[in-house]
């Protein structure tokens, strides 16, 4: 049985010290780092940790959001997990070992689970839409003009700016 960690950061400013860190501190032999945005799918460490674990190996994350920020994900994620014949191992939820039925041990923690995924989904809308109002502050406050288009009259591309005059000549 190994002890297999997975630890990820949204953007390469941030730091996986923590985490790692802790990941060692519980015992995990080997681990995947990411830095990727939870709500990407498309996840390199992420696949490569679910390809390699195996039959009663442990998958040990800090939390529940750092495997991904929807239900979706996470639920297709965990039953990838189950499916190979490993544990889920989330740091910051209760610890449920003590409890020897099996199939009770499963349903509680199942029920956690879900809860938490829940939890992760409503905080990523819920960043979502404090971004948004933020946005329409700042523009409205004349500080947010938005992203410059990349082929438009304003482009910083000389030749995406005679693309983008070429294109509207043709289309009149």
């Amino acid at each position: 049985m190994a002890k297999i960690g997975y630890a990820r950061v949204s953007t390469r400013d941030q730091n996986l010290a923590r985490q790692i860190e802790q990941l060692h501190d519980a015992g995990v032999n080997k681990i995947f780092q990411e830095k990727l945005s939870g709500k990407n799918a498309d996840r390199p460490q992420l696949k490569a940790m679910l390809d390699y674990i195996r039959d009663d190996d442990e998958v040990v994350v800090l939390s529940l959001d750092r495997l991904g920020r929807n239900s979706h994900d996470l639920t297709d994620i965990i039953e990838t997990i189950r499916h190979r014949g490993a544990q889920l191992n989330v740091l910051n939820l209760p610890s449920f070992a003590s409890i020897e039925d099996p199939n009770l041990r499963n349903l509680i923690t199942t029920i956690i689970v879900e809860l938490y995924k829940y939890i992760a989904q409503e905080e990523r809308e819920t960043i979502k839409i404090r971004q948004q109002q933020g946005i329409e502050i700042a523009k409205r406050q004349g500080k947010y003009k938005g992203k410059i288009r990349e082929y438009g009259p304003h482009s910083p591309n000389r030749q995406k700016r005679y693309i983008y005059k070429e294109a509207c000549r043709l289309f009149k």
